[in-house]
């Protein structure tokens, strides 16, 4: 796994600088530009190569611009369908350098959660504003040392939690909110799939992975989001079917959260088992969500025969256009990185509590 992260990083020294771009004041941006924001995408794995790229084709407030990458092999093929110029594209040794380009306005990173920090701090430092794939960060210090470095340079900070930007998941908010049924009385959330990989960045502790930080915050998100509030107290249970693989970190994650309220909710996560539903037992009825986090078709039905199933032909492009609508009117982010912050709270009281085998109060 050494390795893997050695080659992931370093090679981008292989890639020479492409252009020498010349220093140049950079303007904030300005709705009277009537422009789109340029957006550059840091790190060019499947997300961003099946999911991303194709949805900034859709959005009507931002495009593609720009690309951070360790592999050469991959700029043609993203030049020529993208016409991405010479002078947007960069590795990871010359990154800074995306300070005086005026074409890109938002950098976008997509890499494996232990380089969160690193590259959103770097991309807050040249001035630009930042959308971080989620989980924000393995850690709680550096998910405020990222919020600090916006902060301080004055950029705004998005977590790439696409599915609050589902009008179907804001309809269980909506009732979590407003509450026609009642109290919360019990939450039943899971995310999983099964993973067949060996090798790669997930099963890496060193690289962020496991299922509780990846998956598991759909399943966590499913049981804040029901409830609008924060957990006061864990019990988790961590296991792995698969020790040959899934050594490192858990293959499978169950947890217990209590809520202020009095409400309760059984989560589980993992790369062993597929899973995707939400449950939420109110005072007097209940929600149903299967599925409720994945990238298209999330719905349910309520207890009052109410229908969710709202249609959105992307949720990634959705997430984008409305943050960058934010960045352009300087309004608030739907999920800026307090959101993410405090997800990472959580994760790092169940990973306390698998450790100990004792209930972790928050």
């Amino acid at each position: 796994m050494e390795k893997q992260r050695r080659q992931f990083i370093q090679k981008a020294g292989v890639l020479a600088a492409t252009t020498t771009l010349a220093p140049q004041i950079l303007l904030p941006f300005s709705k009277k530009q009537n422009k789109k924001l340029g957006v550059a995408l840091v790190g060019l794995g499947y997300y961003s190569t099946d999911l991303l790229a194709p949805a900034l084709q859709r959005t009507k407030n931002c495009e593609l611009k720009g690309i951070v990458t360790g592999s050469p092999e991959k700029i043609p093929i993203w030049k020529s369908k993208y016409g991405i110029e010479d002078k947007n594209i960069y590795n990871y040794q010359n990154f800074d350098d995306i300070a005086n380009n005026r074409d890109i306005d938002v950098v976008y990173v997509v890499l494996p959660p232990s380089m969160h920090a690193e590259y959103t701090i770097r991309a807050a430092k040249a001035g630009k504003h930042v959308w971080c794939e989620k989980p924000m960060a393995p850690s709680v210090a550096e998910c405020e040392a990222m919020i600090k470095a916006c902060k301080d340079n004055k950029v705004k900070l998005a977590i790439g939690y696409r599915c609050q930007h589902d009008p179907n998941i804001q309809a269980y908010m909506k009732v979590g909110k407003e509450k026609p049924f009642g109290k919360v009385k019990m939450v039943t959330s899971a995310a999983g799939y099964f993973d067949g990989r060996t090798n790669h960045w997930k099963q890496s502790k060193e690289m962020g992975g496991g299922a509780m930080g990846d998956m598991g915050v759909y399943a966590l998100q499913g049981a804040r989001l029901a409830t609008g509030e924060e957990p006061i107290s864990v019990l988790a249970r961590a296991s792995t079917t698969r020790p040959e693989i899934y050594h490192e970190v858990e293959e499978t994650m169950m947890f217990l959260l209590e809520f202020p309220s009095g409400a309760l909710a059984s989560c589980h996560t993992s790369f062993g088992i597929r899973m995707n539903h939400l449950h939420v037992n109110y005072e007097k009825g209940w929600l149903k969500m299967e599925p409720h986090s994945s990238y298209n078709g999330n719905n349910g039905s309520m207890s009052n025969g109410e229908i969710i199933n709202f249609s959105i032909p992307s949720q990634q492009a959705k997430q984008m256009d409305e943050d960058a609508q934010a960045i352009m009117d300087g309004t608030d982010l739907i999920v800026p990185g307090e959101e993410g912050l405090r997800d990472i709270r959580v994760v790092e009281a169940i990973y306390k509590s698998a450790a100990q085998n004792c209930e972790v109060k928050l």
